[in-house]
């Protein structure tokens, strides 16, 4: 598939199934799963349905599209398949292609798919933390040295007071 040209997706979805399978191979190259601490990779398909939500509330499904056909182009020009059946380590060398080719989008895809796979519950559980809202109970917070703030407090003031 080619930037220019998408597949329609089937109805009811929003990425077709190249999209949907690419974008669970390159989130997973970004957070891959881990068997030591007991977590799925960020291509997990429950933390892929939350980036193409967040994607799509934040309007902006469009450029994750192109994002995915430019990923996809990548590789079968590298490699001659899709993205998605590419092994491993051809996949690590299309996705540091991507981010040395396109930096911009791929700050944006790794900040998307980081936002989404630490809001998952099994990530949080394995941190420690638990699996609830932060108000209105809260977190404690280890207190400490407010005497670094001093040189902050005994600063000249930096601002003009309104009305003046």
């Amino acid at each position: 598939m080619n930037a220019t040209t998408r597949e329609e997706p089937p109805e009811g979805h929003l990425l077709n199934e190249t999209e949907w399978l690419t974008l669970r191979a390159l989130a997973d190259v970004i957070v891959p799963p881990s068997e030591t601490y007991g977590v799925p990779g960020a291509g997990d398909e429950a933390i892929a349905k939350t980036m193409v939500k967040d994607a799509d509330g934040g309007r902006k499904l469009e450029g994750l599209i192109r994002l995915l056909a430019t990923v996809g182009d990548m590789a079968e020009q590298a490699h001659g398949a899709a993205f998605y059946e590419l092994s491993e380590d051809q996949r690590q060398s299309v996705g540091m292609a991507f981010q040395a080719a396109h930096p911009g989008p791929a700050t944006t895809i790794g900040m998307l798919v980081t936002q989404c796979y630490y809001r998952d519950d099994r990530v949080v559980l394995s941190l420690g933390m638990d699996t609830r809202p932060p108000m209105p109970l809260g977190y404690e917070v280890k207190q400490g040295d407010w005497s670094l703030l001093d040189q902050v407090r005994t600063r000249d003031t930096l601002y003009r007071p309104a009305g003046d």
